[in-house]
């Protein structure tokens, strides 16, 4: 273990093996830290806050602040983090509140670029990317590897589905499906992300019904719930199209709606 000697560590924090702690950053109490983290100079990590291991806190983040919820008293709540986590310079991470369940997580594996903002209660999951100033409202959701690009604003209790791409300077308003491309300054589905799909290495069949259910929910003109039965027939067998499918129908704010531009330019040319 190497604690700067100007840093702050307050005696109810618990810090584990290997762990780095650079000039003036502080640690206040009720903190766990495990093995081989790094924790750089100016970096903030606030009460009721865990931290799994080998994660590397940059110079001046803040972790586990006060949520930003005017119905947040100072009750308890926690921010826990996994493994293998980099948290860039100026990030910040809130804790939880009582309404949403009290903690905020974040996975493993996920970069967290400058100035990056999870808010209260946000529900993280593994290799996400959120690019420089991208910002999370309260109570929102981002499955594994999703990209959400600079600048960007997701809405309170949004999801973000798994693989899922939100363009930079987007704002994001209604539920992003699984493989999709979100962008425009109020997100609309732009496609598939099939560049996405082929860095997970799916299936030319996967790549193909993920295509099939973005023409037939946004372009068939069929209800939403005929439009996902006849993705279930067509290809409900695929493993990425079964997960579509499901984000779909269990969406509690709608889902973002389709660029209604690109086709009409298309019709009229």
């Amino acid at each position: 273990m190497s604690i700067h000697p100007t840093a702050i560590v307050a005696p109810g924090a618990v810090l584990g093996q290997n762990v780095v702690v650079g000039p003036f950053a502080i640690i206040e109490d009720a903190v766990t830290i495990g093995d081989d983290c790094r924790i750089d100079s100016h970096a903030i990590i606030k009460s009721n806050t865990r931290l799994g291991a080998r994660n590397h806190v940059h110079s001046h983040a803040l972790v586990g602040g006060d949520p930003q919820d005017l119905k947040y008293h100072g009750e308890e709540s926690w921010l826990e983090i996994g493994d293998d986590n980099r948290i860039r310079e100026f990030a910040t991470l809130h804790r939880g509140t009582e309404g949403g369940g009290g903690v905020t997580r974040v996975g493993n594996n996920n970069l967290l670029m400058a100035y990056t903002h999870v808010a209260h209660d946000c529900q993280l999951g593994n290799g996400i990317i959120m690019s420089n100033n991208a910002t999370l409202a309260g109570h929102v959701t981002v499955a594994d590897y999703a990209i959400i690009g600079g600048l960007s604003a997701v809405h309170q209790f949004v999801r973000i589905g798994t693989h899922a791409f939100v363009g930079g300077v987007t704002g994001v308003p209604q539920d992003v499906p699984p493989w999709m491309l979100v962008a425009g300054s109020r997100g609309s589905v732009r496609g598939p992300n099939i560049v996405g799909l082929r860095r997970a290495g799916a299936s030319r069949e996967a790549v193909a019904g993920i295509k099939y259910a973005f023409r037939t929910l946004w372009w068939s003109g069929l209800l939403r719930a005929d439009a996902l039965d006849k993705i279930m027939n067509e290809y409900g067998n695929i493993k990425e199209v079964a997960q579509f499918v499901d984000f779909v129908r269990t969406s509690q704010r709608g889902i973002c709606p389709v660029e209604k531009a690109i086709g009409s330019e298309k019709s009229e040319a």
